[in-house]
């Protein structure tokens, strides 16, 4: 197949659905099939297969923009077509300008697309202080529906939870529930042993964007209640525009956080080595990072919050704590840091359950759902 993927926030692997997308296009290049992604990402290489349109101008607020550490692009119809030109179905990935662009020109080609939901009203929101106002939330899901989504029949879905969220506000599409998966990268390495500043420490791990829902500052805090906040060392490997914030909160802990950005290699090292992992998360469609975590038998807590699907991966009471309660997620800490036979044998009930999130089956089943668009389309013009 010739599929072109289309990704208004792509570049660096400082979210999940860059992530996403970049392991998508390993998957099926793997597979031997012709991969074109339409983003703003201009590829150092050369490599002809991205298509470039430039990123918008957001005037006074182009640093807070940055701070968060995306660029979203611009339409470009020239760029479009010809990176639409001749191939037999296309996979936007984002609601916003450039995947909006692209649906006259889809009609006017009659090339089969799908989409997927990557981005949650709350992730937009949040930017305002209206993530908690469901009215808000509301608007920006009727928002998408009306601008993309009901113009699509088929919708990928990383979670079922928020293939609920999406029958919930009215998306008629046919839902594919599937996970984004996780990379061959992150597997249970027993060598690894901490480094030596660690040697007394229990090492907390959280990856993810430093952004506000994400609720870093949860953990801070709980860490400060915690019995054994002198022996506590948070890791944050993330980026984001709170981590100047996020410092500042940090500096009551006895021991300083460290804040980190690693890739593959390295962020897998840090998840054998550290003790647990900890997802305060108030927002999430599924938390690639939570994955990894747990598919190297890293144990988990994980915040009940309704509106993350992340909860679901909470397998025992003590891997789940109320979302927003600092004492709870303490008192989960302080069980975990109580009861190493326990998480020694919970660790392995992780990588078990986790297998089921092998990135190749989640491929496949991608290709599977490009393959159904293009077969449905042949059908409709026959």
């Amino acid at each position: 197949m010739k599929i072109t993927l289309v990704c208004d926030v792509f570049g660096e692997e400082n979210n999940g659905t860059t992530i996403t997308a970049r392991r998508l296009i390993d998957g099926l290049k793997a597979r031997g099939h012709e991969v074109r992604m339409l983003s703003t990402y201009k590829d150092p290489k050369g490599d002809p297969m991205f298509f470039t349109v430039p990123s918008k101008n957001f005037g006074i607020l182009n640093e807070y923009v940055e701070k968060n550490g995306v660029k979203l692009a611009k339409k470009d119809e020239e760029v479009i077509k010809a990176a639409l030109d001749g191939v037999d179905v296309v996979h936007i990935m984002m609601p916003f300008a450039l995947s909006k662009a692209c649906l006259p020109i889809l009609f006017d080609l009659d090339i089969p697309f799908t989409t997927a939901f990557h981005v949650q009203p709350e992730n937009v929101t949040v930017h305002v202080g209206l993530q908690k106002f469901e009215l808000a939330n509301k608007v920006v899901y009727d928002y998408f529906r009306s601008t993309l989504y009901k113009h699509t029949n088929y919708i990928h879905c990383p979670t079922e939870f928020i293939g609920k969220q999406c029958e919930k506000h009215g998306y008629k599409a046919e839902k594919f529930i599937i996970s984004n998966g996780v990379a061959k990268d992150f597997k249970r390495d027993e060598s690894v042993k901490k480094p030596k500043e660690y040697k007394d420490k229990f090492c907390i791990l959280f990856s993810g964007r430093y952004s506000k829902e994400k609720r870093h500052d949860l953990l801070i805090k709980a860490a400060l209640k915690s019995q054994y906040k002198d022996k506590i060392q948070l890791i944050f490997a993330g980026r984001g525009p709170c981590e100047n914030s996020l410092r500042r909160k940090g500096r009551k802990l006895p021991n300083p956080i460290s804040f980190v950005f690693l890739d593959k290699k390295e962020l897998n090292k840090t998840i054998n080595y550290c003790d647990l992992y900890c997802h305060p998360s108030d927002v999430e469609i599924e938390a690639i990072s939570c994955l990894e975590a747990i598919t190297c038998g890293l144990v988990p807590v994980i915040s009940n919050s309704k509106k993350s699907a992340t909860r679901y991966f909470a397998l025992h009471d003590e891997n789940s704590f109320k979302a927003g309660k600092a004492d709870d997620l303490a008192r989960k800490i302080d069980y975990w840091i109580e009861h190493p036979k326990e998480k020694e044998a919970v660790s392995k009930e992780y990588i078990s359950y986790s297998i089921q999130f092998d990135i190749d089956n989640c491929i496949d089943d991608m290709v599977k759902m490009f393959e159904k668009a293009i077969e449905d389309k042949k059908s409709e013009k026959r």
